[in-house]
Order: structure tokens, then sequence, then C-alpha cells
């Protein structure tokens, strides 16, 4: 998530640097500042004390927070490898690993920091989100309950709520906690752009115009917000103005699938074939049981005259629904065109039976 990333949210497990003197004069236009900074100012402190474990772990945060996190965890592990009793270590590490991914290695982390004596609303919270991601959204929930208790007004536990109660398909509670939370981080997109594609989804386009307009003016950059707002624009009718927006959700983020599905759907429908069929590629890279995204492309390689492409998808939709005499057929009829065979498709006449002729002259009639 854009801005509201669980390592930005953790930020601050590092002890605060010493301020500046009072009495000295700096030019401002000199000073470098950051993380990564942060990090590079403890490297000779570091060689000077090779055995001090709490400078490898303020470094390790200091490098999550800049993005660093192969060299957080190298640091981070380093500080446990000479002192693995203080559970603050081993919550950086959990960080670390789940910014890896490794979702199940960071949980067991967050297991030894809390038998070490760590606790904070920012341990529930990490612990919340990784559960929200493993859709195990009940455990999720009492995690991030036991962070607002601590901390009520913490943006991110009522953010991550909202999403649980999104998986569990209470949309009434997920749109409160959205609505709580950016009423605490109103200059969050990650949290407007929650709340207009929820509201998309829920036929309230007008409410997701409001949410996305909101959002683009923090940051026009940001590819989702881009995708709602023109998904308000097609549920309220308005086609050509919603497809301007997926354009430009493709050209600030080739990754995002829905935006691609979209637009390949308009050219098919629009039998602009040879347009739909790199957005419709592009969005079943990411999202292959997307729906009737693969029947298009396949149809509009055949549309083209462009047999193989169109027999190497149709094999797929055989694979994926295994049976259908559809798929089955236009493997068979469009496999042979790529072969150089026509087949020939001429309805024939049903067969018909001979009648035997009326014998007038026979005895008895």
């Amino acid at each position: 998530m854009a801005g509201l990333t669980v390592a930005a949210l953790l930020a601050g497990c590092a002890e605060p640097t010493p301020a500046a003197r009072p009495d000295t004069m700096v030019d401002l236009r000199t000073v470098a500042s950051g993380p990564r900074v942060q990090a590079e100012e403890l490297d000779g402190a570091i060689v000077r004390q090779p055995r001090n474990a709490s400078l490898y772990a303020r470094r390790a945060a200091f490098r999550l927070d800049a993005g660093q996190t192969d060299a957080a965890l190298s640091d981070i592990n380093q500080a446990l490898a000479l002192d693995n009793a203080p559970g603050q270590y081993y919550f950086i590490k959990a960080r670390a690993l789940r910014a890896q991914g490794f979702i199940k290695a960071a949980l067991d982390a967050t297991d030894q920091a809390a038998r070490r004596g760590f606790a904070s609303p920012e341990l529930n919270l990490l612990v919340g989100e990784m559960h929200l991601a493993s859709r195990r959204y009940q455990d999720a929930l009492d995690q991030l309950d036991r962070a607002l208790q601590q901390e009520p007004d913490l943006a991110a536990a009522l953010f991550y709520k909202g999403l649980a109660f999104v998986g569990i398909n209470d949309t009434a509670q997920a749109l409160d906690y959205l609505r709580a939370s950016v009423a605490r981080a109103p200059r969050e997109p990650e949290i407007l752009h929650q709340l207009a594609f929820l509201s998309n989804a829920y036929r309230q386009p007008g409410q997701a115009a409001v949410y996305a307009t909101r959002g683009l003016k923090l940051d026009s950059t940001y590819a989702p917000l881009w995708y709602d707002y023109g998904r308000q624009f097609e549920l309220q009718n308005q086609p050509e103005q919603a497809l301007r927006s997926y354009a430009r959700v493709a050209q600030l983020d080739s990754t995002f699938y829905r935006a691609d599905y979209r637009l390949g759907l308009a050219a098919y429908k629009a039998r602009r074939y040879a347009q739909a069929v790199p957005h419709l590629q592009r969005a079943l890279r990411r999202a292959p049981r997307l729906p009737d995204a693969r029947s298009m492309l396949a149809e509009s390689f055949e549309s083209q005259g462009l047999w193989a492409e169109a027999a190497d998808q149709y094999r797929l939709l055989v694979t994926e629904n295994p049976g259908n005499r559809r798929w089955t057929y236009k493997v068979w009829k469009v496999g042979n065109r790529a072969r150089g065979v026509i087949v020939d498709e001429t309805p024939r006449p049903a067969p018909v039976e001979a009648i035997e002729p009326l014998d007038f002259y026979k005895p008895g009639l």
C-alpha cells in the first residue's frame, strides 16, 4: 500500500538521534537527513564498536525505513547474534521478514518479541496486518482490537479493521472503520482509495467520486485513485471519461490489471481487436482467471487471423473448463487453421429417408 505501509507506520523503533546543539549555526542547504543517511551515520560507530548489538539494531531500523530490507535483516541478525535478549530486536526482525513477504517467519519473530516482554500497539498492528494478508480475518480483528485498546486513535489499525470487515462481507462496519481512519489520517491516499473502491463496488458512484477527487488532490500520480475515478464514470454511463481515466492508470502503473481489463473489454466490444489484445494480455498476466478475459483474447486473435495465438488461448480455456464443448470445438477448428487446414463449416442438409411409393393397386386398398 502506498503511504500506509507497515514499515512507515512502525517507524520510531530506533532510538532518536541527539538534537543539534542550539549554539551551532548550520547551513540548512548542506544538511542531509532521512533514514538512509541516519543509517550511514552509524557506520563509523559500528566500526569502532563492532560488538555493540544496539548499534546494529538501530541501523537495521533505519535501513528498514529506507527500504533497504536485505541490509536491515543482515544487521538485525547480527544484533541478535550478539544479544538475543531484547524483544525489540525480534520485532525489528519481524518487520524485515514481513517486508520480504515471509509471513510465517515474521509471525514467529513477533512471538519471540512478545515472549521477551516487547509490548506495543505497533506489535499488535503488525501481527494483525499479517493475519489480514493471510485472510485470517477474525485473528486480524483480535490483534487490531488489542492495538486500539492501547492506542484508540491509531489510524492504521482502524484502516486494517475496515479491510478485515470487507473480507468478511460486513460492508457497514468496513465503511465505518475506513471513515474513522481517514478522519485521523486525512492525507492518506490509500484510505481514500479503499473508500472510493468500496463505494463503487456497492454502486455508490457519487460518493466514490468525492473520495477519488479528494485523493487525487493529494497525489495526482496514484494509479488506484484514477481507477476509482474512472469506475464511477462508467457506473454513471459516461464511458468516454471512464476510458480516459483507465488509460491514465495504465500509463502510471502497468501492473494495475483492472484498468487494462476495462480497456480491453471496451476495445473488444467495439471490435477493435488489435487494440484489445495488449490490454487483455497484461491483465491476464496479473489475474489469469478474470471473467471472460481469456475468451475475449482468443477471439481477438482469431478475428485478426492469428490462428496459432488463438489456438493457444483456446487450449488454455479447455484446460480451465474441461468438458466445455464450445472451447473444445474451437481448439479443433482454429488448430486446423493454424496448420493451414481450412475447415468447411457449411451446414449440410439432413439426409432424407426414402419413402416407399404408395401402391394403389395392392389388394385391399
